[in-house]
């Protein structure tokens, strides 16, 4: 049975107790927990920690597993999203780091997924990432083997602001590019969370892969987006993307969130879905952005089984 959750991060100012609290009295089934290490990041919606991996011990995880099994919620998923193939080696190097603490804690939580993201050195093609993308992937996802893991890939490009122009800071943004992936890392423990959002403002189709990535589909976000045709009109599609689009809550944008689900119930899929708020127009208090989180479930809880 599919079941619907929500993405941490937009609760950053609550302790995870009170996350999971207002997951369980809002009928939420689950959580992605976001996991980065303790300090402020420079993106927005990172640097969330309501999980600190660094070091969990089995006790740790032991109260963690506690309080969501008391609210009757699950975790979906961790969750932790930096730029594994930056041209700083030193950098890449702590964020395969962390990713691994990521994959160790889930083993210890019994969660199934850590949603990450591939990255790219945004200033080179995709078959000049894609040696470094082998180097580093590959033993990444033995790793996961090795711990009972799998690995989901979000399919955001990373391309909104200047200082990731052109190429963006995640490669895998696109079919072409994830069959690329699979094809040379052929392992069941390696696939997606899949986010229609980013489809949509790269004009494509996003039921598709629904259908040809089924079996790769292993934890899903749902936000909308907002095209604004007069932008796109005055600025072109090579200018940079939050020129002409933006985010939106589900039932607020371009996406047929009914026929979305009427494809993902077609193909079998039975994983968590987890609402992400990027809308601006909900962010200017918690209590906003409390709402946010309730007015998306109550709107896609009408399509789901």
């Amino acid at each position: 049975m599919i079941t619907l959750g929500f993405v941490s991060a937009i609760l950053a100012d609550l302790s995870l107790e009170e996350v999971v609290r207002f997951a369980g009295e809002n009928g939420f089934d689950a959580v992605e927990v976001m996991c980065w290490p303790k300090g402020k990041a420079e993106r927005r919606y990172a640097g969330v920690t309501h999980i600190d991996v660094t070091g969990l011990s089995e006790e740790d995880a032991a109260a963690i597993k506690d309080l969501f099994a008391d609210a009757g919620v699950a975790i979906s998923g961790l969750g932790y999203y930096p730029n594994p193939l930056a041209p700083d080696e030193e950098a890449s190097q702590v964020y395969v780091e962390h990713i691994k603490d990521v994959i160790r804690a889930a083993e210890l939580l019994d969660v199934e997924v850590v949603n990450t993201f591939i990255g790219r050195d945004w200033k080179k093609s995709v078959d000049e990432n894609w040696p470094r993308f082998q180097q580093i992937w590959r033993p990444l996802i033995a790793f996961a083997e090795e711990h009972g893991v799998k690995v989901g890939i979000e399919n955001c490009p990373m391309a909104f602001t200047e200082d990731e122009w052109p190429g963006g800071k995640n490669m895998a943004r696109n079919p072409a590019i994830w069959r690329r992936m699979f094809a040379d890392i052929p392992s069941e423990s390696f696939g997606l969370n899949y986010d229609p959002s980013h489809m949509v403002w790269q004009h494509m189709d996003y039921l598709k892969p629904l259908r040809e990535f089924t079996e790769r589909l292993f934890h899903i976000h749902a936000k909308d987006v907002r095209l604004d045709p007069h932008r796109l009109d005055d600025v072109g599609v090579m200018a940079t993307p939050l020129q002409f689009h933006t985010p939106k809550l589900p039932g607020l944008g371009e996406i047929d969130w009914g026929r979305f689900f009427s494809v993902l119930t077609d193909v079998g899929y039975d994983g968590p879905v987890c609402i992400e708020v990027e809308d601006r127009a909900y962010e200017g208090s918690l209590e906003a952005r409390k709402g946010a989180l309730i007015q998306s479930a109550r709107y896609l809880r009408q399509f789901m089984p």
